[in-house]
């Protein structure tokens, strides 16, 4: 380990549990030695002496949300890299050891980002629950959940896999407290407007992260995105005025109130079975995009949470567009 501290990485959480400790333990396994870590839990655990072999602080919040954590954090870090990640998550070996590299080769690149994959060890609900996101037609963002070459610009990337300049991190203002989630959203919006800095997909840039193993537990995180993006929409529409994240809402309108117009008309009749014979349609794609990565069971599985995710992104997408304001959240 040499002293000079290259990369910061960042956790926040509430308390300590397995997953963090998992965390920890791939962290000891990085092949970049010249690192650090910063705990930011509520308070300060009891009983608890983390031996890992790299600096640790441990620096309590109070009872906070993450983008308060983080910038704390960024406040306290040496590092010339800040790495955040989420407490359940955990990095591949080499996770430092390519930022680096990417970073020494591209100096005008302000952050990288890289895929979130379901771990294979997870409990079958919860591989059911990422697999949702391994579609482009199921989730729209399949290169958030695994590794999809090539390497590309991005606007919008998750903090649970995000490495930024410090630099760079700190001419952003940091992460906005008001939000969350979606504070990495807005986040990533002001370092591109303010540093005129890149943030680039790298695919090999692999952390794993565990999903919720619940479907209320699901469909609440689902439902929380749904809303910020529907309120970022107007409030922030440089990057979240997209046609993709309206699109579930649409589908909302015409399953809840399209049957009506049935009863009114015979050709309307036609069109809903008709937008249904549609949708059934992308369903199979999705369901063979899945099984690229996920076995029959699983994708199977996935099939009644991806109608379920659609309609309720939808319904929440709707509320956040006609909300006056917005106030962060805590938990999960």
């Amino acid at each position: 380990m040499t002293d000079r501290v290259i990369f910061s990485i960042i956790i926040p959480f509430q308390r300590v549990n397995a997953d963090l400790e998992e965390c920890l333990l791939h962290m000891g396994k990085q092949t970049f030695k010249s690192f650090e870590v910063l705990l930011l839990p509520d308070e300060a655990p009891e009983d608890w002496n983390p031996q890992y072999g790299f600096p640790l602080n441990i620096l309590p919040t109070g009872h906070v949300n993450p983008a308060v954590k983080r910038n704390e954090g960024a406040d306290q870090a040496n590092g010339e890299f800040l790495a955040f990640i989420d407490d359940d998550a955990y990095p591949e070996p080499d996770w430092l050891s390519i930022a680096h590299e990417q970073f020494q080769s591209h100096k005008g690149w302000g952050a990288l980002g890289g895929p979130a994959i379901t771990p294979k060890s997870d409990p079958f609900w919860a591989r059911v629950s990422g697999a949702v996101f391994l579609s482009r037609l199921s989730g729209g963002f399949p290169e958030r959940y695994v590794s999809c070459p090539p390497s590309k610009s991005v606007e919008d990337w998750p903090s649970v896999n995000l490495i930024v300049r410090s630099e760079v991190f700190k001419k952003t203002g940091g992460f906005d407290p008001n939000y969350w989630p979606g504070e990495d959203t807005l986040f990533c919006l002001n370092l591109m407007a303010r540093t005129h800095s890149k943030i680039i997909y790298v695919p090999d840039l692999v952390v794993w992260h565990h999903r919720r193993s619940r479907l209320q537990n699901h469909l609440r995180q689902v439902g929380n995105y749904g809303l910020h993006r529907g309120f970022f929409s107007k409030r922030y529409p440089e990057t979240s005025r997209k046609f993709k994240y309206f699109i579930p809402s649409f589908w909302f309108c015409f399953v809840c109130f399209g049957w009506l117009l049935t009863f009114q008309h015979p050709m309307a009749r036609w069109a809903y079975l008709g937008g249904w014979s549609l949708y059934g349609l992308g369903l199979a794609f999705s369901w063979l995009d899945i099984r690229r990565y996920e076995p029959v069971k699983v994708a199977l599985g996935a099939i009644p949470y991806i109608m379920l995710t659609h309609i309720w992104y939808g319904f929440r997408f709707m509320h956040g567009l006609f909300t006056k304001e917005l106030q962060s959240t805590l938990g999960r």
